[in-house]
């Protein structure tokens, strides 16, 4: 079958269309059809080899972590009802920018009547994670919540729910267009994080009280910024490190002023956790309560472009690799 490889740590161009292959599924495992993989900003990281703290792989391999496609057949102990069946997944060991993929049957989340794979495929990791970040915040009415790299997959999916329960949103990214899409989707205020200017932007939106929660999805500088912005007793998670690594917080400040601070580690569900919030998150889509913006799709022989992309900042929202037959 065809397959990514990344065939050594790099940059984009280590990404190579390959032969390899077909998954056969093992006891309790599935193969999947894959109509569309997910890509994200960690899985560059990864490629370039500096996330081995949390990822263990070693080149060559293939790239992915989650699929949206057709089950093709199962393994022993899995239920042949599978077969033929559209499902959402996370994959095992990687794998996903391939024809085909392996899943465990317990991972399968069948995709609800009417949603498009590509929207399931873009909720699976940014989904999980935007619904358990705002469970944990416990967000209230009024609260003014800081989104900071708003406009990529996962923040603008937290500015959607934010705003749905019923906080005041900033959403802080870079580019007009970026700002004029969070405003559309119900912030209530937006920045540009590449304007020196911007935390006091943020202060004067809030009138200068702080903010009650932050999303930092950017972390090195920016992170620290945002956590600066906050109000005494605010809630900040730093699970984003595009700009340099995730915000380290001073933990004695950080208690000097009442704030909770949560860490990567704490978006690192269990595979119970990662499912229930995953099929929530495409319940919510199915119900057009919220809508994943794909900034942007690239046939699969063309990962190396969009992991260009990525790195670039050049795409708005999600970016998804189609693999076609």
């Amino acid at each position: 079958m065809r397959a990514i490889q990344a065939i050594a740590f790099g940059g984009p161009e280590v990404l190579v269309p390959t032969e390899v292959p077909d998954p056969v599924a093992g006891p309790g495992q599935v193969v999947v059809d894959v109509a569309v993989a997910d890509t994200l900003f960690v899985e560059t990281q990864i490629r370039r080899g500096g996330a081995g703290k949390y990822f263990t792989v070693t080149p060559p391999y293939v790239p992915g972590g989650a699929v949206a496609g057709r089950v093709r057949a199962v393994g022993a102990g899995a239920d042949p009802g599978w077969i033929g069946r559209q499902v959402a997944t996370r994959t095992i060991d990687f794998g996903g920018y391939a024809e085909q993929a392996l899943a465990a049957v317990e991972a399968l989340i069948r995709a609800p009547e009417g949603l498009d794979l590509q929207v399931a495929a873009a909720l699976l990791h940014d989904g999980t994670t935007a619904f358990g970040l705002v469970e944990a915040a416990d967000i209230r009415p009024t609260e003014w919540v800081l989104v900071t790299g708003a406009g990529g997959g996962l923040g603008v999916l937290l500015v959607q729910l934010a705003h749905a329960a019923g906080a005041r949103v900033i959403g802080a990214a870079r580019g007009t267009r970026k700002l004029d899409l969070l405003a559309g989707l119900g912030a209530d205020a937006v920045v540009d994080y590449s304007e020196p200017s911007w935390p006091e932007c943020v202060r004067a939106a809030t009138g200068g009280a702080g903010v009650d929660v932050v999303f930092d999805g950017v972390g090195g500088e920016i992170g620290l910024a945002a956590f600066d912005l906050t109000a005494p007793g605010a809630r900040f998670s730093a699970h984003g490190s595009p700009a340099g690594g995730f915000a380290v917080v001073d933990p004695v400040e950080a208690e000097r002023r009442g704030v909770t601070v949560r860490g990567i580690e704490q978006v690192r569900f269990g595979p119970e956790d990662a499912k229930r919030l995953a099929e929530r998150a495409l319940t919510e889509a199915a119900a057009g309560r919220i809508k994943p913006v794909i900034g942007q799709t690239f046939p699969l022989e063309r990962a190396a472009d969009a992991h260009a992309a990525i790195e670039a900042r050049a795409v708005t929202g999600k970016t998804l690799l189609l693999v076609s037959r």
